[in-house]
């Protein structure tokens, strides 16, 4: 079987199993491409465009430095904080979008919502992070 006759296979409907065993037979990996997650400079991008005030930026940057290092799937192994904010549970960020577990834009949102409201703005939860080596 050629490379393109697999590929027609897989996409009509109800061939993925027919595809599979097909892929098998020729010796052909097939693997799904896995999601993207943000990249840090991608996830920087859109913190600066969600947040708008440079000093507000500058502060929630420096908690997701030392929380997460800008990774979204960041996950603490003790705790089970995760993603670019540290949420905990992690469950918490569901309330900003389904796709909370890879989505930079949606633990931002979750994020800047959490520092808001408990706190003030993103530069009194750094300020309080600063205190006390959290927030």
């Amino acid at each position: 079987m050629t490379a393109a006759s697999l590929l027609r296979r897989v996409a009509a409907p109800k061939a993925l199993a027919g595809a599979a065993v097909a892929a098998a037979t020729c010796g052909t990996l097939l693997a799904a491409a896995p999601a993207q997650a943000a990249t840090p400079t991608s996830a920087q991008a859109t913190a600066k465009a969600m947040i708008g005030d440079s000093a507000q930026y500058q502060c929630f940057a420096k908690i997701v430095d030392h929380e997460s290092d800008w990774n979204v799937t960041a996950t603490n192994a003790s705790s089970g904080a995760y993603g670019l904010v540290q949420a905990l549970p992690a469950s918490k960020m569901a309330s900003a979008g389904s796709d909370w577990k890879t989505n930079a834009a949606t633990q931002i949102k979750w994020g800047l919502s959490y520092m808001n409201e408990r706190y003030g703005s993103p530069c009194d939860a750094w300020n309080f992070w600063q205190a006390n080596g959290w927030y």
